[in-house]
Parts: structure tokens; C-alpha cells; sequence
């Protein structure tokens, strides 16, 4: 899903990261999941706010893992590459730009520093296999992709991250899905108002 922008959501971001960092906070490998990560620009929020709360020596030990579908737009080429256009960026919090971007080699582009690109690891998923790519997240995060699927595929999907958690982890999606009656009891809400979801 291609719809996105930096820093959209920011205050569910925050709060799920806030939750997730000391919920991992002493383990040696610290990760998560941002499901339909489409061109980057979520996927490189989660790993800003994760550095501004976690310092350099802990953020070392995250593994953020970003998946999407769509091989026919090239979303990895674009990921991996963390080139973005300056109008892209006019969102951000007063400072971030100047700390987590440098100039980039085409004009009016800035690169994500290598710092955060070394921790994001880009692969193509269909979340529908209901395969996950991984266990034992501390966080999972799918926004703008759930409201796609049908009532019985956001089911299936809801199931799978929760079995790609660990016990305790936390799973966060748009303000305008709320989890089918199917699955909220293998969850229970952290916060009213907000769709951050901890793994029972």
C-alpha cells in the first residue's frame, strides 16, 4: 500500500514505541515488524522515534524488519536505497531532518543516515500467505493495510501476528480498525482511544 508519510500517526508511533522499548529493555535482540511499510517513510519514523527513546548503545540491538507486497513498484530498491525527496520531509519535528539525514547525491534529496539503515531489513511479504516472517517481536506495527482486506482475511492476519509476538508484545494498527470479535481476546487494549494492542 502505497499511502504514507513521515511522521503520519506520530502519536500512536510514540506511544507503542514507548511501550515496546521497555518491554524489551534488557534483551539482547530487540524486534520489530512494520507490516506494509510501502516506500520507507514509516518504517524510518518507527526507527527515529525507537533511536530518540532507546540512545545509541541500546538502539544497536534492534532489528527492525519492513515488508511489503508490491515487488512491481520496486518498494525495496527504494527502501534499502533511503532517498527521499526534501518536500517529503517538511513534516518532521524541528531538529530530526539535520540529526537522521544527510544530503543526498541527487539535488533536493536527503538519506536516512547509515546509522538507522543498518538496523532496517527490507524483504517482500504477502501478508495474506498468513506466513509470518519471523517470531518473537516485541512490536509489530500494520497501518493503512488491514482496511484493505476482507472481515475473515484481517482475521487470519490478526492471528498470525499474534502468534509472531512474544507473550506480552504489542501489536498497533490504524485509529480506524478495531479488532474483530474473532481475535480481542488474544489481546487487551493498553490505552482507550489509542489502537495499541498487548499480546495476552
Amino acid at each position: 500500500m502505497a499511502f504514507t508519510f513521515f511522521f503520519r500517526d506520530l502519536p500512536v508511533i510514540e506511544k507503542a514505541a514507548e511501550h515496546a522499548v521497555e518491554f524489551a529493555s534488557g534483551r539482547m535482540r530487540f524486534k520489530v515488524w512494520d507490516a506494509g511499510c510501502a516506500l520507507g517513510q514509516e518504517t524510518y519514523t518507527i526507527a527515529i522515534v525507537l533511536a530518540e527513546k532507546m540512545g545509541k548503545f541500546a538502539f544497536k540491538n534492534l532489528r527492525l524488519h519492513a515488508t511489503d507486497y508490491d515487488s512491481a513498484n520496486h518498494f525495496g530498491d527504494v527502501v534499502k536505497a533511503a532517498v527521499y525527496h526534501h518536500d517529503e520531509l517538511k513534516r518532521m519535528p524541528e531538529g530530526i531532518l539535520e540529526k537522521y539525514f544527510e544530503p543526498a547525491d541527487k539535488p533536493d534529496h536527503y538519506r536516512v543516515i547509515e546509522t538507522l539503515r543498518n538496523q532496517v531489513h527490507f524483504e517482500y511479504h504477502d501478508l495474506l500467505s498468513c506466513r509470518p516472517i519471523g517470531t518473537d517481536f516485541s512490536l509489530i506495527v500494520c497501518k493503512n493495510v488491514l482496511l484493505h482486506f476482507q472481515h475473515a482475511e484481517r482475521v487470519k492476519v490478526i492471528r498470525m501476528f499474534h502468534e509472531a509476538l512474544l507473550p506480552g508484545g504489542f501489536f498497533t494498527t490504524e485509529h480506524t480498525q478495531q479488532l474483530p470479535q474473532e481475535v480481542r481476546h488474544l489481546f487487551e487494549q493498553v490505552t482507550p482511544n489509542n489502537p495499541l494492542y498487548r499480546k495476552r
